[in-house]
């Protein structure tokens, strides 16, 4: 007996039962840990009969070995589906495993693929050098110009839209609706990196979008423990791509999946607690002194905020801002901040804090960096679950150092 739960159900309800049997084995609440690289066969005729279903087509219940599939592994695909309205989830060994395989399999050499410019670095560096090894060509167009990404479209070679929303670090919003009609005109796929947002906060494919894709390591997991990576979408697109997963081999350990369905639990509370606490941070920031310009799609200010509006139903836990002076100053008021961690992350249940100009592009000169809109006074500040008036404080005073 299968849990009544399906996609009519709340988003809270589903990121607890989705994917769950509701008679586990041993009669455990929590599904089973199935910690194994293979799986054993009754006897000869058991194998043959397994073979003849899965060359025939005519399904299976059991798995063969494990980079081909886990039970623990498929019922944690089952609840991030359900979560994302999808027909279908598959789990990576980590974000950029689920990007990197997806794009080698979609993508034949000679084809084209179009990236919005702040898209995540990682994932512009492997489409513009090593996919190029490859005979693939990327454009990258600015973020928010749909007529600059209509017009990179290449008739008869160009098959894939790629984009974030939000990005990162400056919480641009896509528009969902114009992009998916931009690409359903000229018959491409699009594909949309929402690890910022989470399912709690916008469903790309409820707008039209084929393809979404998250690190799972930020807010799905939720805790820093683990790294993991999920795409969902159509059955026939994930079936494809699950098939090239059994060749690549960037599968998800058992164990990481079911630490990510533990987190995936109390996805619900810790984002309703994130998304207060960064409106309420940004709007302070906003409004003090040494602080020039925050980046946060709940505020009117932000370049995307009506897009927001109408897409979203939060704003997520990521703030980005400019202080007032130099590089040094910003390093001085990130080191006088006592709660959040100095750390390349964001989505955990502790609050994180960064400089991108000394994390992601330290290598870079600041006349080099400030050429691709990164300044050296830019903070990142991933919001945790933290009181928020601990956060404010502690905001309040690292701010007054600069004084």
């Amino acid at each position: 007996m299968t849990a009544s739960i399906n996609h009519n159900s709340g988003p809270l309800t589903r990121s607890v039962h989705a994917g769950r049997a509701r008679r586990q084995p041993n009669h455990s609440l929590t599904t089973p840990l199935i910690q194994t690289a293979t799986y054993t066969f009754q006897d000869t005729a058991d194998l043959v009969s397994f073979m003849q279903s899965k060359v025939w087509g005519d399904g299976t219940d059991r798995e063969e070995y494990g980079r081909y599939g886990n039970p623990t592994v498929r019922a944690v695909e089952a609840r991030l589906a359900a979560l994302e309205g999808a027909e279908d989830a598959l789990l990576f060994a980590s974000g950029m495993a689920a990007i990197t395989a997806t794009l080698l399999s979609m993508l034949p050499t000679g084809s084209h693929i179009i990236l919005t410019d702040d898209c995540y670095r990682r994932t512009r560096q492997f489409a513009l050098a090593f996919l190029k090894r490859l005979g693939i060509e990327s454009t990258l167009v600015p973020m928010g110009d749909y007529e600059a990404l209509e017009a990179a479209i290449r008739p008869g070679s160009t098959r894939l839209i790629v984009s974030e929303s939000p990005t990162n670090p400056y919480l641009r919003v896509l528009d969902l609706p114009r992009l998916v009609e931009i690409a359903k005109r000229h018959r491409l796929k699009t594909l949309v990196d929402t690890t910022f947002a989470t399912p709690l906060n916008v469903r790309p494919l409820e707008h039209g979008v084929d393809l979404v894709v998250h690190s799972a390591t930020k807010y799905l997991s939720g805790h820093n423990d683990l790294l993991a990576g999920v795409i969902a979408g159509r059955a026939d697109l994930i079936g494809a791509l699950r098939q090239s997963q059994g060749v690549l081999g960037g599968v998800i350990d058992p164990h990481a999946a079911w630490l990510l369905e533990r987190g995936l639990k109390t996805l619900g509370v810790r984002v309703k607690q994130q998304n207060e606490s960064a409106l309420a941070l940004a709007r302070f920031l906003e409004d003090h002194p040494r602080v020039q310009r925050v980046w946060y799609p709940g505020l009117e200010s932000h370049p995307d905020h009506e897009i927001a509006i109408r897409q979203m139903s939060g704003f997520g836990g990521v703030i980005s801002f400019e202080i007032e002076g130099t590089l040094e100053d910003a390093s001085r008021f990130v080191d006088a901040l006592q709660i959040p961690t100095i750390a390349p992350s964001l989505g955990g249940v502790e609050s994180l804090v960064e400089q991108p100009a000394l994390m992601s592009y330290f290598e870079m000169t600041s006349e080099e960096r400030a050429a691709i809109g990164i300044s050296d006074t830019l903070i990142r500040y991933a919001v945790g679950i933290e009181d928020v008036n601990d956060l404010l404080h502690d905001l309040a005073r690292a701010l007054a150092t600069l004084q």
